[in-house]
């Protein structure tokens, strides 16, 4: 088998195989991936798949058209339909109920993990990047903690994730400022691992992901056991804070505010309430 090929077409999401290696391609490219909760179910169900498959030894995480992940698909409602007894969107059950379980499995998984980023890789859709073991973008990506611009607080344990990988300061400016990161800078920066040109992207992402697939899968379950351990023993604790954070925002008029603005496409106006 000399290419990845389609092993399950799920509603949002491709499951692809060549070899030990799989391939959770996200496939909504008409909404720029972005993460509505359909692509929860299918992601988890492709998790799934890779989990209890013996013969897979790497994952990688890709995605189909010109953006890795666009965010929550705040189309759909910023909390995917999901309501409280008042009426207000219900984040926090969305988070854990749609979005931890595949970031915490796959930060979990005691395989390699490999992240291909081309374009876009916004909101909840870089904390699933960040949710890998190691991070590769294309020439055209560009990475952004969009939480700011509605609102929010940052969430789906990028909390955790950016600042491990850059350090309270550069963590920072991407939460509050809310600024693209191009690849570059992100490569120069630690927050990804390189950046490929675009031409040779899929071929480098190709190779490292047989590389890995190829090598030796318990050595690289304990080391990622052992640096879990040291560097995010606290996540599950860090995902509660995110996720009551949000729901506290959730109420908020800047929240509504921001929402509003994001889907009209004008800036949005805070009042800090």
């Amino acid at each position: 088998m000399d290419k990845f090929e389609i092993e399950t077409e799920y509603a949002t999401v491709n499951l692809l195989r060549k070899g030990a290696a799989a391939k959770i391609e996200l496939n909504r490219p008409d909404s720029l991936n972005a993460w509505n909760g359909q692509m929860s179910a299918d992601l988890f169900a492709a998790y799934e798949v890779v989990r209890d498959d013996d013969g897979i030894r790497a994952v990688v995480i890709s995605a189909a058209g010109r953006a890795f992940c666009s965010g929550a698909d705040l189309k759909a409602g910023a909390a995917g339909g999901l309501t409280r007894e008042d009426g207000s969107p219900d984040l926090e059950r969305a988070l854990h109920e749609r979005y931890h379980p595949v970031i915490t499995g796959l930060r979990r998984l005691p395989k390699p993990v490999v992240s291909a980023v081309q374009g876009p890789c916004v909101g909840v859709g870089l904390s699933l990047a960040l949710c890998a073991d190691l991070v590769y973008a294309s020439e055209n990506a560009y990475f952004l903690l969009a939480f700011v611009n509605i609102g929010l607080v940052p969430d789906g344990g990028s909390s955790a994730f950016i600042p491990a990988r850059i350090g309270l300061t550069r963590a920072t400016e991407m939460a509050m400022l809310g600024e693209r990161v191009e690849a570059a800078k992100a490569a120069d920066w630690g927050l990804i691992n390189g950046v490929w040109e675009t031409a040779r992207f899929d071929a480098e992402i190709d190779q490292l992901s047989a590389r890995l697939a190829g090598g030796p899968t318990r050595s690289y379950a304990g080391s990622k056991r052992a640096l879990n351990n040291w560097v995010f023993g606290p996540l599950d604790d860090q995902l509660a804070l995110e996720a009551s954070l949000q729901q506290e925002l959730a109420g908020s008029s800047d929240f509504a505010e921001g929402v509003l603005a994001f889907v009209a496409k004008r800036e949005p106006s805070f009042t800090g309430r």
